[in-house]
């Protein structure tokens, strides 16, 4: 069996247990949405850029209840993130056209959530060949764009695109 040893992620998966408030939950009190990387506010459920995507386009669907399981959380909620799912892969259609869309929640620290005390869901547009040796040999991922760009486009789409 072969191992891959990342080290560099220690400080990104021990990094939530600091004991300070939520950031999911200081995001969605923030009063300034481009700062908190929010593109869209819903009644239930915000919509944020991950601020270390994977690919250009990554966004999390947030309720604001802070709630560890998915099963806690009230059916209007559930059914809000799930809408917004839907109106997140079309936006990230029309403006990224990419091959596919990987949407996943991790909930629980073992099961990979960065934020285990807080879920969310990821939507992300993904192309053929997208992974490449940068992120597993150089320790680095490659994005088309910055994150402000980002933000500025899904900004204007999330304004524009009918529910």
């Amino acid at each position: 069996m072969d191992y891959l040893w990342t080290p560099w992620r220690y400080a990104y998966i021990t990094g939530t247990k600091t004991g300070h408030e939520c950031v999911f939950c200081g995001k969605a009190h923030a009063n300034h949405d481009e700062s908190a990387l929010i593109v869209y506010r819903g009644s239930h459920c915000y919509i944020c850029l991950n601020a270390f995507p994977y690919t250009s386009g990554h966004v999390m669907i947030i309720p604001y209840e802070h709630l560890d399981e998915l099963q806690k959380l009230p059916a209007i909620t559930a059914g809000e993130m799930i809408a917004l799912c839907q109106r997140t892969e079309s936006v990230l259609r029309d403006l990224y056209h990419p091959d596919g869309i990987n949407l996943g929640m991790n909930i629980g620290a073992a099961a990979g959530a960065g934020v285990a005390g807080h879920v969310h869901m990821h939507v992300l547009p993904r192309w053929v060949a997208d992974a490449n040796f940068m992120t597993v040999v150089g320790e680095t991922r490659v994005l088309p764009e910055s994150l402000e760009t980002t933000w500025k486009r899904l900004k204007e789409a999330f304004g524009t695109v009918k529910s």
